[in-house]
């Protein structure tokens, strides 16, 4: 990427009606470009072929697509593979890793929307990271529209780094892209975004997209929550749910609960009851995860038994409840494993025109 040019990527037709205005290039011209960026995924200028080759090269002094190739990927043998994407950033280069997990007719995409995170949960390699900023609109849609595997795509998560709603408006409008008719015009029902819960911001996503929403339980406890998770301080999950309330969850949006399981800790039958009383009369449903272990948090991760005990419990009392299948494990590509201790080193930074077969 050139940094002295800027990045067409993460434009709206609205924005670029003022770029191509600015420019003296009539006004049609954005809604051309906006086509070429989010419908045939051109990686560069010169390949808008409707565009004149005199508005090409002028577009072209200023402006470039600004999509940019994973460096690098691991693939793991039940057929996730985790990519490694470049990002903007002041102070050098920094990564963000972002996982495709291909399901027989499904293909899910797990994005990253911050480099790091401060929410700093204890069971999440990320938070482990710091927080090192936000990723941009083009940054976020780099990874889609970058991915090799892009024209398999059914899905989207956004459960990769970061938490969603600390980046709200890059997650807004990422979210407005691919949902527009003049964007990828994906159903909102394709998207997925969680949250820990952030006051005032969860609101606004609920209020302003109409995309999926999943919330990071982890424990129906106050006090055990809050030591697993420092954002139940500032907004509790009660208060969530109470929010969460107030939104019409019985038609296309749909609203779901993650909730990792830790061995004797959060997996008896006192917590299933707990759950129950707390979800009672709201349309959702719950997603079991297994647990699986980071470097320095003794954490111990249930087993099968007692996660199936805990789903049918769940289920006979009316919350739909699965248990997610583990998925990459081996590439470190499963729920919270996700780092960004990568560094920038330029001069150990392949140059890969084929990516590696980790």
């Amino acid at each position: 990427m050139n940094a002295q040019k800027k990045r067409l990527l993460g434009l709206t037709p609205t924005e670029l009606k003022a770029v191509v205005g600015s420019l003296g290039m009539p006004a049609f011209t954005a809604r051309q470009i906006a086509q070429w960026l989010y419908v045939k995924h051109v990686n560069t200028i010169d390949e808008m072929t409707n565009l004149s080759k005199q508005n090409r090269a002028l577009l072209a002094e200023q402006y470039e697509v600004g999509t940019m190739p994973p460096i690098d990927c691991q693939r793991s043998v039940d057929g996730t593979i985790k990519y490694l994407f470049p990002v903007e950033a002041d102070n050098g280069q920094l990564f963000v890793e972002t996982v495709f997990i291909p399901d027989h007719d499904r293909a899910t995409l797990c994005v990253s929307c911050q480099v790091g995170c401060k929410m700093n949960c204890l069971f999440c390699q990320t938070g482990k990271q710091g927080w090192n900023g936000n990723l941009t609109v083009a940054d976020i849609l780099n990874q889609i529209i970058a991915l090799p595997e892009i024209e398999q795509l059914t899905n989207i998560v956004f459960m990769g780094q970061g938490e969603p709603m600390d980046n709200l408006d890059a997650v807004l409008g990422v979210c407005k892209i691919m949902t527009a008719d003049w964007g990828f015009a994906w159903s909102p029902k394709r998207i997925t975004v969680s949250s820990v819960g952030v006051r005032g911001k969860l609101k606004r996503f609920l209020d302003e997209s109409p995309c999926h929403v999943a919330i990071s339980m982890h424990s129906p406890l106050h006090e055990q929550r809050l030591s697993l998770m420092p954002a139940e301080k500032a907004m509790p999950l009660q208060e969530t749910i109470d929010l969460l309330r107030q939104y019409d969850f019985t038609h296309q949006r749909r609203c779901s609960f993650e909730y990792i399981c830790f061995g004797g800790m959060n997996d008896s039958p006192a917590f299933a009851r707990e759950i129950v009383r707390l979800l009672e009369g709201l349309e959702c449903r719950v997603n079991l995860i297994r647990f699986h272990e980071i470097p320095g948090v003794d954490l111990p991760a249930s087993d099968e038994k007692r996660m199936e005990a805990l789903r049918d419990y769940l289920t006979h009392h009316g919350i739909t409840t699965t248990i997610r299948a583990s998925r990459g494990q081996d590439i470190f590509a499963a729920c919270g494993l996700l780092s960004t201790a990568r560094q920038s080193n330029q001069s150990h930074q392949p140059h890969l025109p084929h990516l590696p077969h980790n």
